[in-house]
């Protein structure tokens, strides 16, 4: 025979695991430097300028 299972203990350690993989997910997504965030904003800025300065004039 299996032995008892407490409901309570076992919700509780679902509801765990899931903050952890929520938290897990929302490091990987913001979890980055200030200067990786600086370094991508240039370059984002960069990439603008040089798509405005692509531009052809308009007749």
């Amino acid at each position: 025979m299996a032995a008892p299972v407490n409901l309570n203990r076992a919700r509780k350690e679902k509801a765990r695991a899931e903050r952890k993989a929520r938290a897990d997910e929302n490091a990987a997504r913001f979890g980055r430097t200030k200067a990786e965030r600086m370094l991508e904003e240039a370059r984002a800025r960069k990439a603008a300028r040089e798509l405005d300065g692509a531009k052809r004039e308009e007749p």
